[in-house]
């Protein structure tokens, strides 16, 4: 599957920010997919996942109740709906893919994900 990310940027704390990943080759609805992000110097760590065939949405505990994880089928394109941005979610964040499926006792790792976009940064003012 190919993934190319949009709706990076800069913004003050406080704001919000949609990020798109747009699929083809695949459907996202087929697979489990993923937002991750990845801050100068630091690993790449999951910030949100959405299942397939009724897996379950995760979210890092930094983000719960800040970001939101969805997709449209029709346009087979994954979002990351992030609100009251803080500046220590500035990173670059990116999309993936993977066949893996994940139940409320596996986390998702980067490693087990195949697919990857190019990334967007993120960039959150104080």
């Amino acid at each position: 599957v190919r993934l190319v990310e949009s709706g990076g940027g800069l913004v003050q704390a406080g704001n919000s920010l949609r990020l798109a990943c747009a699929a083809s080759g695949e459907s996202v609805s087929d697979i489990t997919m993923g937002w991750f992000r990845q801050a100068p110097g630091k690993e790449r760590l999951l910030v949100a996942s959405i299942g397939w065939l009724g897996g379950v949405t995760k979210y890092a505990d930094s983000v719960k109740g800040r970001f939101s994880i969805s997709r449209d089928d029709a346009k087979n394109t994954l979002y990351l709906q992030m609100n009251a941005l803080e500046p220590e979610d500035t990173a670059v964040y990116f999309c993936a893919g993977t066949r893996k499926y994940y139940t409320l006792s596996n986390t998702p790792h980067a490693r087990e994900f195949g697919s990857w976009g190019q990334g967007t940064q993120v960039t959150v003012s104080s």
